[in-house]
């Protein structure tokens, strides 16, 4: 068995610099995914060089759909239009991207063939049901593990009829699911959100020549539509930038700008949340890439108060909270999060892994199901077990440049799914973090 690979994370040096971050993962996904699916050839710029959104690309080519590789970070889609896919050979490995997953049960529901979609031992544990049970809805057949796991088991040959959908957890991958789905339906197929989240895909199915009705909670489109081809400039990840936007936060002396970062207002919750504990984050250079709004992030070291984060950024931050529960253990007092129930079900039990892997660095944490109140204060050294979760592994690298000894991540090797060359980057721009 592989040795599972390990960063040693010490106090650095202040952040300085101007920092290429890389694209888009959700964007990324999406791009490749509905330029296949399109009728003409697409050209993708700024696509992320990760695990994740590789495996997706990946599946495509499976499915008879040729992409080229110019360059690093470009791809070039020649589409199949929506009923060009052809049934694959064997299972579709999805590795750990839960959204490729997720959206690929909605599109492959659809087809005229079965096909499995697998992924590796942490996407493997992750809940199914809560897209399983409304494409049953429209007519699907997927087929689970008994407790609601992948791998999904789909079987084609359904004919799928529009709903009006009023999902029980805010979740933008469902709501794609659902509506990559009612691209096939009879009829029309509408989403209704509890909370309002990330609606690339309502933007980019648009920017795709799709007529979609979307507005915050709730979106729209009638089934038998096609897809034009369309060329996609990818903006830097928000959720990738929120680690150096921490960072450069909490370390005293730092300041950083971080080029052309997307700006998605179902995205930025983390900016609000860091602005309310007293950050000092301006934007400039604001623009639009591919249908999304970008700009440049300024970040200065600011002295962070702890604070009470209002339960409506939640949704608009849910893959940041790592990042966020770093800055609450560097800041002066409490911070209190709470109605992020969601956090347990991601690539780990986020709150769960956030809340002892900062215990173990001598941080007061109290635990609660849906969040936690941090006492902010002194970071001392340790060893983190990262649980094989990328943003928890990155999390706290950022701690280790604070904390008064070494702190030793464990199981990192899953960073590569989201931010390939994230450590390189990190010691660039100042970090003090090498391979342990």
């Amino acid at each position: 068995m592989t040795a599972k690979q390990s960063w040693i994370a010490s106090q650095g040096r202040p952040l300085q610099g101007t920092l290429a971050i890389p694209g888009d993962k959700s964007v990324s996904h999406r791009a490749v995914m509905f330029a296949a699916l399109a009728d003409g050839v697409s050209r993708i710029d700024g696509f992320l060089e990760g695990e994740d959104t590789r495996s997706t690309a990946a599946i495509f080519a499976r499915l008879g759909v040729r992409i080229e590789t110019p360059s690093a970070s470009q791809r070039i889609v020649h589409g199949v239009g929506v009923d060009g896919l052809k049934a694959p050979a064997g299972e579709l490995d999805c590795g750990n991207a839960g959204t490729g997953m997720r959206l690929l049960a909605g599109l492959l529901a659809a087809q005229p063939f079965d096909s499995v979609l697998v992924g590796d031992a942490s996407l493997s544990r992750r809940p199914m049901r809560r897209v399983t049970g409304p494409l049953a809805q429209m007519g699907a057949r997927i087929d689970t593990e008994a407790d609601g796991t992948p791998p999904l088991r789909i079987h084609g040959g359904q004919a799928l009829r529009g709903i009006d959908f009023v999902s029980p957890v805010a979740s933008a991958q469902v709501k794609s699911a659902v509506l990559l789905a009612g691209l096939y339906a009879e009829g029309e197929t509408s989403v209704t959100e509890p909370h309002p989240t990330r609606d690339y895909t309502e933007r980019m199915l648009s920017a795709f020549g799709v007529a979609i009705d979307f507005a915050p909670g709730r979106a729209r489109l009638r089934g038998g539509q096609r897809l034009r081809a369309t060329d996609i400039a990818v903006p830097a990840d928000f959720s990738s930038a929120a680690f150096f936007i921490v960072a450069a936060s909490v370390i005293p002396g730092s300041e950083v700008v971080l080029r052309a970062v997307g700006l998605n207002p179902r995205r930025t919750g983390l900016l609000a949340a860091l602005r309310l504990m007293g950050a000092d984050i301006t934007e400039e250079n604001h623009g639009e890439h591919g249908g999304e709004p970008v700009a440049d992030l300024r970040v200065r070291h600011a002295p962070l108060k702890g604070a009470r984060i209002p339960e409506a950024l939640v949704p608009d931050m849910i893959d940041e909270f790592p990042a966020l529960f770093v800055a609450a253990a560097a800041a002066e007092g409490q911070t209190v999060v709470s109605g992020a129930a969601e956090l347990r079900v991601k690539e780990s039990d986020r709150l769960g892994a956030m809340a002892h892997g900062l215990r173990s660095l001598g941080v007061l944490v109290d635990e609660t199901p849906d969040g936690a109140t941090i006492h902010g204060g002194k970071i001392g050294g340790g060893r983190i077990d990262s649980h094989g979760d990328h943003r928890i592994a990155m999390a706290f690298a950022i701690a280790g440049q604070l904390a008064g000894a070494d702190v030793i991540v464990d199981d990192i090797a899953n960073v590569a799914t989201s931010f390939p060359g994230f450590d390189t980057l990190a010691a660039s721009a100042g970090f003090a973090l090498r391979a342990g």
